[in-house]
């Protein structure tokens, strides 16, 4: 979603635990930006879990994704982020913060981007503060893709992250017109939420 701008020098190391975490929002990323291809279906049909939240919803979301197909997923995508009936969700912070479109949340995310020399990419259509694009800010953040300081990550999650996001997923979740998106929504939530308990820990 972003062209780098110029480079920051980053003092955080990036261990495995991270590199997870990049995986966890990349995903994120592409099922909120697209609607997934046979291929990605199959590869998160294949995920495999354990008894922790992260692990079940893994499961669940693989589960979901052996009963759809691409064009099952296609008509579920359009319908939630694309259509226009009671069913269909605004994944934007702006939306969830200010009750508007194109808002002060914008506003202030576009200021925090140009800090990390960041610029969207011209063929990227929706604002900046689509779930979808702040996830694939917070995955380059965790991975090490997008340089930074040792704390920015923090900050960022902090700022444009927190405060809605898991309300976002939640909503996807109970979402009407939703099948394999109410995983992929419990998968999102179940990650903010251990994201928010793990970034307020003493570092």
């Amino acid at each position: 979603m972003m062209d780098q701008a110029s480079r920051i020098a980053s003092v955080r190391t990036v261990d495995e635990f991270d590199r997870a975490r990049a995986q966890e929002y990349a995903l994120l990323a592409t099922l909120l930006t697209r609607s997934p291809d046979a291929h990605l279906l199959s590869r998160i049909s294949g995920l495999r879990g354990d008894a922790s939240p992260m692990g079940m919803a893994h499961i669940a979301l693989a589960d979901a994704a052996r009963r759809t197909n691409e064009q099952a997923a296609s008509r579920e995508f359009f319908a939630l982020f694309a259509g226009l009936g009671n069913g269909a969700l605004l994944p934007y912070a702006s939306h969830y913060l200010s009750e508007t479109l194109y808002g002060r949340p914008l506003a202030r995310l576009r200021e925090t981007l140009e800090g990390l020399g960041l610029q969207k990419a011209p063929d990227r259509t929706e604002p900046e503060d689509h779930a979808g694009f702040l996830c694939e800010i917070m995955s380059g953040l965790a991975g090490g893709s997008i340089p930074a300081s040792a704390d920015a990550e923090r900050i960022f999650f902090e700022e444009h992250v927190s405060r809605w996001m898991g309300r976002f997923f939640a909503d996807l979740e109970r979402a009407g017109s939703a099948d394999f998106y109410a995983a992929v929504g419990a998968a999102g939530r179940t990650l903010i939420d251990i994201e928010v308990k793990a970034f307020a820990l003493p570092t």
